[in-house]
Order: C-alpha cells, then sequence, then structure tokens
C-alpha cells in the first residue's frame, strides 16, 4: 500500500504542477517568458513552439524580448503573437521582437482573478478525484481480503492527510497569484 501513497503523491503533485502552468498563462503586470510558452509558429512546415525558434528575456520588467535564432522567422513570430489570444502587440527593430505588457485595468485584473480561482478550483477538484479513486482502490483490496479494515482505515487517514497537504498548497499557490494581480 506504501504504493498506493505514493502514486496518489506523485498524481497530485502532477495537479499543481498543472496549476502553476496555467497561473503562468495569466498575465500579471509584469512580463514572464511562460507567456509565451503556448505560442507556436510555422517553422520550415511544423508547428513549433517560439521557445524552441527564438531566445526569449525580460527587459526592463514590462517588456519582453523575443531574439529569433533565424532572422527570417521574425514575421511568423508577429503572426503567432498576434493571433494568440493574449492580446498583446509585437513591435519589430531589426532582428528584435518587442513585446511590451500593458498595464491591466481593475476590470481585467478581475476577471484574471476569476480565472485563477476558476483554474484553483479545477485543480481541487482534480485532487479530490485522484482521492476518491485510491480510497475506492483500497477499498476493494479491502474486498478482496488483502488488506485488513483497520489497515483501510489507515489507508484513508493517509490518502486524506495527502489531499489536505496539497489543496492547501492549491490554495497558497492562488492566494500568491492573487497578491500579484492585485499589485500595482
Amino acid at each position: 500500500m506504501e504504493n498506493l501513497i505514493q502514486d496518489v503523491s506523485t498524481k497530485m503533485e502532477k495537479s499543481l504542477t498543472a496549476l502553476k502552468s496555467a497561473f503562468n498563462k495569466i498575465r500579471t503586470g509584469r512580463a514572464n517568458p511562460s507567456l509565451l510558452d503556448n505560442v507556436t509558429i510555422d517553422y520550415y512546415g511544423n508547428q513549433t513552439p517560439l521557445n524552441q525558434t527564438s531566445n526569449i528575456s525580460v527587459e526592463e520588467g514590462r517588456s519582453l524580448v523575443i531574439s529569433p535564432w533565424d532572422k527570417t522567422i521574425i514575421p511568423e513570430i508577429e503572426k503567432a503573437i498576434l493571433s494568440s489570444d493574449l492580446g498583446l502587440n509585437p513591435s519589430t527593430s531589426s532582428d528584435l521582437i518587442r513585446v511590451t505588457m500593458p498595464a491591466l485595468t481593475e476590470e481585467t485584473r478581475q476577471d484574471y482573478i476569476k480565472q485563477a480561482r476558476s483554474e484553483a478550483e479545477n485543480s481541487r477538484i482534480s485532487i479530490r478525484n485522484i482521492r476518491r479513486d485510491a480510497n475506492q482502490m483500497a477499498k476493494e483490496k479491502q474486498q478482496l481480503s488483502e488488506i485488513s479494515e483497520d489497515e483501510l482505515r489507515g489507508i484513508g487517514d493517509l490518502i486524506q492527510k495527502e489531499t489536505d497537504k496539497f489543496i492547501s498548497l492549491v490554495d497558497s499557490e492562488l492566494k500568491s497569484k492573487e497578491s500579484d494581480l492585485l499589485e500595482i
């Protein structure tokens, strides 16, 4: 049953990692290269992630500088950024592309907070589903007489402790993201 607890912990860790990835896509007033993680460009006939064709760095905290390794793909990069749903406007100067982060209005901040809360709730639901599946697996083992009722209760307690730990981590991630969004 050690394997079951380890499996639960691994799956819950993946849920938390997915939440952090989703939070990185929610824009704050600061520039972050991970905002462009989902932007892909047509690179020699293949859809390629932008970060695999260019160097992306932060300049002065509020803008991203994209330096493509192949300068001929600059128009493709601009098109990809404009067509993404990020609401960003790239500007090109010689062989660099600059993307300035627009200031957040109060309304967009509130929308992003709602989005962050929704992502956190989805993560909590995922963690609870993992708990439910693990408890079900433990009950099946008990019904097959592989473990006793006392062991079943002990396993249930361990699974619940893992669940509580990861839900509190989700809550702290959400609180951190909300404070980031509320900073001016």
